[in-house]
């Protein structure tokens, strides 16, 4: 056996040590007065280790790339990211001793740049209008390094079947509850990966629940699913980073969302608000586009006399974003009224503004 399968098998049994001492993240409930018989179910995915939902996916993608004979002891590894995802690569390649660059949009939160230079990467910021993947993918050839290409291998390198991927994780944690089988799972769709993985399981179960994806207005994404195009674009620019992608990625699935809820970026901001008044913890834009996407799937089974369960993704860190979405003089500066939103949050929810929330 050559050197390089040495260190593969070593890589992957430090991976596997990794998955093996990482419990598994919180589901959290939220009941919400005005919403008798619905309760939700928050998936905190950014109490993993690197902050995020992008923990399974890094760790997916490093073991895809192994196991794949693309990635050697000592090599470079790079990949396009606006942040969370990086983070993420960042922290699995410090963990193999691997250099680790990111390719990124100049305007990333700060926050996400600090945070993959401490974990020992480095960042390589491109200017508004050049895309950061096939960037990446010349720059990896050029420079012999591995592309990871989460935009490309979102969608196979997980492994949907089940291996602790998110979908059999959530329905585990559900199996006591009082609608283990949820109406609704909401999330976004930045590689499309996670929506891939969950639609896909969702019916190897042979369950009813219906995928949601909650998009920022005018996403690709939201785009291409209305048309069934893959040649759509995004019509509208967002803020929320992670998700609302200029084009249809690779991974994106059509076929297996049920529906998509469109939500202005000021609206996912006083969701992602919300959520900090009610549960004391903070959490990205994202993160707040769900919850407003949930909140309306919510109305819409209260209207037809309904009970079940909605379950959502808590996808990364609020304070990454502590100098730009809760920053009140950063929002005013860029034309954003959170209070007039904040007051249609609490109108589409109903009921008291002061007690609206209990969670578990």
């Amino acid at each position: 056996m050559d050197t390089n399968r040495l260190w593969i098998h070593k890589a992957l049994t430090c991976l596997e040590r990794e998955a093996l001492r990482s419990a598994d993240t919180h589901l959290l409930r939220l009941d919400l007065p005005p919403f008798p018989g619905i309760s939700f179910y928050l998936k905190d995915e950014a109490s993993h280790p690197s902050g995020s939902l992008k923990h399974r996916l890094a760790r997916s993608l490093f073991l895809y790339a192994l196991c794949n004979g693309r990635l050697r002891e000592g090599q470079v590894v790079v990949d396009a990211s606006s942040g969370s995802t990086a983070i993420s690569e960042a922290w699995f390649a410090r963990l193999l001793s691997l250099p680790f660059v990111a390719v990124m949009p100049e305007q990333t939160a700060a926050a996400k740049i600090t945070a993959i230079t401490a974990l020992g990467g480095r960042c390589l910021l491109l200017p508004p209008g050049e895309r950061c993947a096939p960037f990446a993918r010349q720059w990896a050839e050029t420079e012999g390094a591995c592309y990871l290409d989460q935009f490309g291998l979102a969608e196979r390198a997980t492994d949907w079947r089940g291996n602790n991927n998110i979908a059999e994780s959530i329905l585990r944690q559900m199996a006591l509850e009082a609608h283990p089988e949820p109406r609704y799972v909401v999330c976004g769709a930045g590689t499309g990966g996670t929506s891939a993985t969950i639609g896909r399981y969702l019916r190897y179960r042979r369950l009813r629940t219906a995928l949601c994806v909650a998009e920022p207005t005018g996403g690709a994404f939201a785009e291409g699913f209305r048309t069934r195009s893959r040649d759509a674009v995004q019509t509208r620019p967002s803020i929320i980073e992670g998700i609302a992608r200029p084009q249809v990625e690779s991974g994106f699935l059509f076929d297996i969302v049920d529906l998509v809820e469109e939500i202005n970026d000021v609206d996912s901001i006083a969701g992602m608000r919300f959520l900090e008044s009610a549960l004391n913890r903070r959490w990205g834009g994202s993160s707040g586009c769900s919850f407003v996407a949930a909140i309306r799937l919510a109305r819409g089974m209260r209207a037809a006399g309904q009970q079940g369960s909605i379950v959502l993704l808590l996808c990364d860190e609020g304070d990454r974003y502590a100098d730009t979405l809760y920053d009140a003089g950063w929002l005013h500066a860029h034309g954003y009224d959170l209070a007039a939103a904040s007051v249609r949050l609490h109108e589409l929810i109903g009921g008291d503004a002061n007690d609206v929330a209990d969670a578990h």
